[in-house]
């Protein structure tokens, strides 16, 4: 076959350092969209962003050339120094060191989209730790608590 073709969404979850609340209603749509730029940079797609002060979500219809840890490394390194530069009160700005990331079908890419546009609606009951393990268990993922917060 002459020609490559992928059909790759992936949900991706990670927080603010120390899950510190720094992600404000202001902040948030520039910063999605900042995000999707990086993204787009990258020949990939994103699909939905949403989150909490503490977190975000993000769906992205990912490259066939491209790994999830190449496209995480720029967007919490661009996003931070873009994050820094534009907003000076915002020094401490900073991600944590890790991510989750699950894969998402093409039939279910609605689903995802709602779940993260509704993520205010879902935090009025769930703490982002809760929603995390949540994830996890869903998805087979084993884990640590010991490890699992920074």
């Amino acid at each position: 076959m002459p020609q490559s073709f992928a059909s790759v969404h992936v949900h991706v979850v990670f927080s603010t350092k120390g899950r510190v609340a720094l992600i404000s209603d202001d902040l948030a749509p520039r910063l999605y969209e900042y995000i999707g730029g990086i993204v787009r940079a990258r020949h990939s797609l994103l699909v939905q962003a949403g989150g909490m002060a503490d977190h975000i979500h993000l769906l992205v219809s990912l490259h066939r050339q491209l790994s999830v840890a190449e496209l995480l490394r720029d967007i919490k390194a661009n996003s931070s120094k873009w994050v820094h530069q534009t907003f000076a009160d915002r020094r401490a700005f900073a991600w944590q060191a890790g991510y989750a990331v699950f894969a998402v079908s093409f039939s279910n890419l609605d689903a995802v989209k709602g779940y993260i546009a509704e993520q205010a609606e879902h935090h009025r009951t769930r703490t982002f730790q809760d929603e995390f393990r949540a994830l996890l268990r869903r998805h087979h993922i084993a884990f640590d608590e010991r490890y699992m917060w920074d």
